[in-house]
């Protein structure tokens, strides 16, 4: 009898101990239906994202309708959610010679609350940082273009972030 052979038996008995221990643990697939049977994304489509000032605002409210209802379906909300922006840039490295920033990074905090209408109580509400970094040359075009860059790539990640936290909280409740 070979190795391989031996280890099959062990292998069976690990996934099945896992397997247990994932439903005893009362673990549900984050996109099936949701604890009331709702399937999960008719309850992400009924989700309003209030406006959100500015650029960078814009990109998060953009990106978060997509995440949350990419079909394009008019779906009357039944939650509101509230984000709070706040944006600023570091740079890092200094070049020593020409005295001018070599790298930036665009810092972004998203303040978070999902809520019903009506209600005071909030059903979800958290924080979200993201960080991008890019690099800045002597051309300010450039610099700009890349930062604007950065910011987007904030955004989507910001949405992603958001997004995945209210269906966990929206399939568990």
């Amino acid at each position: 009898m070979s190795s391989c052979d031996r280890a099959a038996p062990r292998r069976r008995i690990l996934s099945g101990l896992i397997l247990a221990a994932v439903a005893l643990a009362g673990c549900r697939p984050l996109y099936g239906p949701t604890a009331s049977g709702v399937p999960l994304e008719s309850e992400l489509q009924a989700i309003a994202v209030e406006p959100i000032p500015h650029r960078l605002g814009h990109y998060i409210v953009n990106e978060l309708t997509f995440l949350l209802n990419g079909t394009g379906a008019r779906t009357p909300p039944r939650y509101k959610l509230t984000i709070l922006v706040k944006e600023r840039a570091q740079s890092p490295l200094i070049d020593t010679v020409a005295g001018r920033a070599t790298s930036a990074t665009v810092l972004v905090d998203a303040y978070y609350e999902l809520s019903r209408p009506g209600l005071e109580t909030p059903i979800d509400k958290g924080v979200v940082f993201v960080a991008q970094s890019y690099d800045r040359t002597s051309q300010r075009l450039s610099n700009f273009r890349a930062a604007r860059d950065a910011e987007t790539r904030d955004a989507r990640e910001i949405a992603r972030q958001i997004k995945d936290r209210i269906a966990l909280t929206l399939a568990t409740r």
